[in-house]
């Protein structure tokens, strides 16, 4: 079952203001929802010559713990397979440093407050 129009355009409105969040800071956006059958990447990003992998979480408010509570081991394991899938099929990539962000969003669309947790787990953690 798909998502309710709504929360479709929720979503990708999280996902617009964490990339402008990003590349204000400078990060430079390679690809965005990048889907495999074992895991998806919201957006895949270059900071400097670091590949960075973003999950972006949007919740309404924090009272079951926010976005980033919501990025729990299950979750991790599925954005690393799918960071090593995309890093597969890119030749100037694969060597590359990773990192692994999760930006959170919260409010409504046309106020979204974003969060960046660089760094937000490595693979020492999955």
């Amino acid at each position: 079952m798909s998502p309710a129009p709504d929360r479709r355009a929720t979503g990708a409105a999280a996902e617009d203001a964490a990339r402008a969040l990003l590349e204000s800071h400078g990060l430079r956006t390679l690809a965005r929802n990048v889907n495999y059958r074992f895991g998806e990447l919201d957006l895949v990003m270059r900071d400097g010559d670091t590949v960075v992998f973003v999950e972006v979480r949007y919740r309404r408010d924090d009272r079951f713990g926010g976005g980033a509570g919501s990025v729990d081991f299950r979750k991790r394991r599925r954005i690393v397979l799918a960071a090593r899938a995309w890093l597969a099929r890119q030749r100037g990539l694969a060597e590359a440093p990773c990192r692994f962000d999760v930006v959170t969003a919260q409010g409504e669309d046309d106020r979204l407050d974003c969060g960046w947790i660089r760094a937000a787990f490595t693979l020492d953690d999955v």
